[in-house]
């Protein structure tokens, strides 16, 4: 197809013609199900970053500053609750997965859109849950740690409920995902021709399936004990607090890999497209994220180090903490050999990807101090971890999500991003990044605890830098999702392939037509045939 053809099928068009709400709260095209679950997750992404603010306001001063300690508590509990089992969780899976699997391996949907649909309300009605929680806020921390998540006044039964339908959501996504990659990738599409994106995402299911259960379990348990007092989690009655750590991290600790296997695997797309190579280590990369799913396991100990564990069990904990680094690491080598002596375009998913892969490797090396028994002893609850976590997180799973929004903008509307705006976007969010959490390194490495709404005044510098780096931060992204909906609804026509990628969703119109392919295609290629014969980069 032409160009100027795919253009004439742009905005308005494909599987967005059809208007009114109808079409949408009962649609089965999957890619209407991860256009909601991006606008749903979006939403709460930015309700979460107005509670982080609120927080680095607070810790302006050492003394109490704009807020009671049992509303700072609240609202950091809010935070990492919303950014984590709201937006991060099932972003980029239920989001960029929903929208691109079925496009990417050559299907019409998935195997189930009946089921696609009821997961996304089943979310929806998890978070209708969790928002009648709200009546007595959560101020336990987003990890909900007994005993005092047990006895708390606050809508801990209530919250458990939603976060319930929110793991069950996810269970029935990751099994859906599981089938349609098995099941219905296009004739001739081996599991060696599979596209990086796919990949990731089939290990990213494999963990919803086998591990959100035993959160959904933890929750049920945590709130027969505030309902029946059964004694599970209190000493008191004979049973054990850490055992609801054990719990909440044989999910938590795989369910990282959730968040952050999906982000690896589009810039598994975006490193080769942007540099016109074939991707480096293909099957090294795709094995990988089958072994960073299974080891992500056997690693949930690293999170208890100083709760009173066996010293043998902290050692062999300690070593597979240590262990998981060589798949992710091949990873990253993998990436930037695919770099080396490319024809690299700096447009705005190739800044994202590149700056994905810069502060992963900072909150990757910065791991061991945390995987090493005898300097996780000290900077275990600082801000050491925090700044730590969101490297991983924020730095790798958010930043991977922002390259992936823009490189999928125009199949996602049809419609292209203004780059200028882009590019300007990017540069504040990095800097405001780096500032904001570099300087909690520093400042946990000297001691400062998290989670704390008062300090002693020895912090106070580095907490100002961090929240002027904040609000540089906030500021980026906010110019950044005004350029996200400025062209949502003013951009330029997209044609079908303006980033001239090679995998199958750039075969068809942007925005995709609602059956996605006319006829189902055969793949007789790789996806990264980037360079080579015909391709007209040569």
């Amino acid at each position: 197809m032409s160009e100027e053809k795919a253009a004439q099928s742009g905005p308005g068009r494909g599987y967005l013609e059809e208007k009114g709400w109808r079409s949408w709260a009962y649609t089965l095209d999957h890619k209407r199900i991860g256009v909601m679950y991006l606008f749903t997750t979006l939403f709460f992404f930015l309700l979460g970053g107005v509670f982080g603010m609120l927080i680095r306001l607070e810790l302006l001063t050492p003394g109490p500053t704009f807020f009671s300690d049992q509303t700072y508590n609240e609202m950091f509990t809010m935070h990492g609750s919303m950014m984590i089992f709201l937006f991060i969780i099932p972003g980029i899976p239920s989001g960029l997965g929903n929208f691109l699997i079925p496009l990417m391996i050559g299907a019409r949907d998935v195997a189930f859109p009946r089921l696609n649909l009821a997961s996304y309300w089943l979310f929806i009605m998890g978070i209708i849950v969790i928002l009648f929680s709200l009546a007595h806020p959560m101020d336990t921390g987003w990890t909900f740690y007994t005993p005092y998540s047990a006895k708390t006044a606050a809508s801990v039964t209530v919250l458990s409920f939603g976060i319930f339908l929110v793991g069950m959501s996810s269970i029935l996504t990751g099994l859906n995902f599981i089938v349609t990659i098995h099941q219905l990738r296009a004739t001739g599409m081996s599991w060696l021709r599979m596209p990086l994106f796919i990949w990731s995402m089939y290990a990213t299911s494999i963990i919803q399936v086998v591990a959100t259960p035993v959160i959904g379990m933890t929750f049920i348990l945590l709130a027969m004990e505030r309902l029946f007092g059964i004694g599970l989690f209190d000493p008191d009655k004979g049973g054990d607090p850490l055992l609801f750590q054990h719990f909440f991290w044989f999910y938590s600790h795989p369910v990282v890999y959730v968040m952050i296997l999906p982000a690896m695997g589009a810039i598994s797309e975006i490193i080769p497209t942007f540099s016109r190579k074939p991707i480096f280590g293909y099957k090294a990369i795709a094995y990988s994220s089958i072994a960073i799913a299974l080891a992500g396991f056997l690693v949930w100990g690293h999170h208890m180090f100083v709760a009173g564990m066996s010293v043998y069990a902290d050692v062999i904990f300690s070593i597979l903490t240590f262990s998981v680094a060589i798949p992710t690491g091949v990873k990253v080598f993998n990436w930037i050999a695919t770099l080396y002596k490319g024809s690299i375009s700096l447009d705005s998913p190739m800044l994202y990807a590149l700056t994905f892969i810069f502060l992963f490797i900072v909150g990757g090396l910065t791991g061991p101090f945390l995987g090493s028994l005898a300097t996780d002893v000290h900077l275990t609850d600082t801000y050491f971890v925090v700044a730590h976590f969101h490297y991983t997180m924020m730095g790798g799973t958010v930043m991977g999500l922002f390259a992936g929004l823009h490189y999928w903008f125009p199949k996602l509307t049809g419609r292209m991003l203004d780059e200028r705006p882009a590019k300007t976007a990017w540069a504040i969010i990095v800097v405001g990044f780096n500032i904001t959490f570099f300087t909690m390194f520093i400042t946990g490495m000297q001691g400062m605890p998290r989670r704390f709404a008062e300090y002693p005044e020895k912090y106070q510098a580095g907490n100002v830098i961090s929240s002027i780096g904040a609000a540089i931060l906030a500021f980026g992204i906010l110019v950044m999702f005004y350029n996200y909906v400025r062209c949502m609804f003013r951009g330029a026509p997209a044609p079908a392939d303006p980033w001239r990628g090679k995998t199958l969703e750039w075969t068809v119109p942007s925005p995709p037509p609602t059956e996605n392919f006319e006829t189902i295609p055969t793949v007789t290629g790789w996806p990264y045939s980037y360079g080579g014969k015909g391709d007209g980069d040569a």
